[in-house]
């Protein structure tokens, strides 16, 4: 075998073995952007201090982005004469929010570095420093996503994990994905944080008997039988701005607000990772942290597919 012959081998070897979503790093934007990942956390750390509650927001945006083809930035795309967006479907309708505080970083950072850093890349920094914001645990954001040109409204309406799944249904969920029941049961855990529409947990207080009847009853102060419909209630009845474990110990007492947060702990195969992580905050902020990771990494576009958006709302 001649010395060219045997690079060429070489090198085909090392791009065979080479993981899908190799591209993506910790320090992509070191030469490119180096301001971006403290731009991003400053931004967050002045969203969060007039609202505590946005950090829920970014970290949710984040999930729905990527569980509607990869993550992609496409869940902060407007309606366009082309496609119409996610942002009207049912599970992000009159629910998700955050954008503004997108758009402001995005603006920033434009200024700063001209069409380098992806919209896509900035809800998966914003839903890092939200959560370090408070209290929860840090990891290496994985970076290089690039921002896809158009988006999908079946796909936000058949692919978002619905709050009246069964545990089956969950997993299921989250395998489609390439996220194992551990990830899904620990990526949960964001519902330490944040609040809930009463639509989304009404059946669960009235209709369901796997769950405390007072907490039922104190919520059902807040959500009526009949309308309401928008009125909020905390997913952690105890401490709802700070990220902790709370919300485990919360499902072992049957007080989970949505039907699929108790179905996390309703005699099925989950009750053991629940018991774990309520027993130990640090088990949880491990596995959690890891599970970010493996979430952004559901198909991303990079290299040269998709491209970096000037504005977060709409292709170039």
């Amino acid at each position: 075998m001649g010395i060219n012959t045997l690079i060429i081998c070489i090198v085909l070897v090392v791009l065979c073995s080479s993981p899908a979503n190799g591209q993506l790093t910790s320090t992509f934007y070191n030469n490119t952007c180096p301001k971006a990942l403290s731009m991003v956390r400053a931004a967050v750390k002045q969203a969060l201090a007039k609202e505590k509650r946005m950090g829920a927001s970014l970290v949710r945006l984040h999930f729905h982005d990527c569980f509607v083809n990869g993550c992609d930035g496409s869940i902060l795309l407007d309606d366009s004469a082309n496609f119409t967006g996610e942002k009207t479907a049912g599970p992000n309708n009159n629910s998700v929010r955050g954008f503004d505080v997108i758009d402001t970083i995005k603006t920033q950072l434009e200024a700063t570095c001209t069409g380098i850093v992806s919209c896509a890349d900035i809800l998966a920094i914003a839903a890092r420093d939200s959560v370090v914001e408070l209290g929860g645990p840090t990891w290496r954001v994985q970076l290089g996503r690039r921002d896809s040109r158009n988006a999908s409204l079946s796909g936000a309406n058949s692919q978002i994990p619905a709050p009246t799944s069964n545990l089956s249904a969950f997993i299921s969920s989250f395998s489609n994905k390439g996220l194992s029941t551990k990830d899904m049961i620990a990526l949960s855990g964001a519902h330490t944080i944040g609040q809930a529409r009463c639509t989304t947990f009404k059946g669960h207080i009235y209709n369901e008997t796997n769950i405390n009847s007072s907490f039922a009853n104190s919520v059902k102060a807040n959500c009526p039988s009949t309308g309401g419909d928008n009125n909020l209630s905390p997913l952690d009845v105890q401490s709802a701005t700070v990220f902790d474990n709370k919300y485990y110990v919360n499902l072992q007492s049957q007080k989970g607000l949505l039907h699929s947060d108790q179905e996390l702990f309703n005699g099925g195969s989950a009750d053991s990772q629940v018991t774990t992580y309520s027993n130990n905050r640090n088990t949880f902020f491990r596995d959690f942290a890891a599970a970010m990771v493996n979430m952004g990494n559901i198909s991303p576009l990079t290299g040269t597919n998709g491209e970096v958006r000037k504005n977060c709302r709409k292709p170039n």
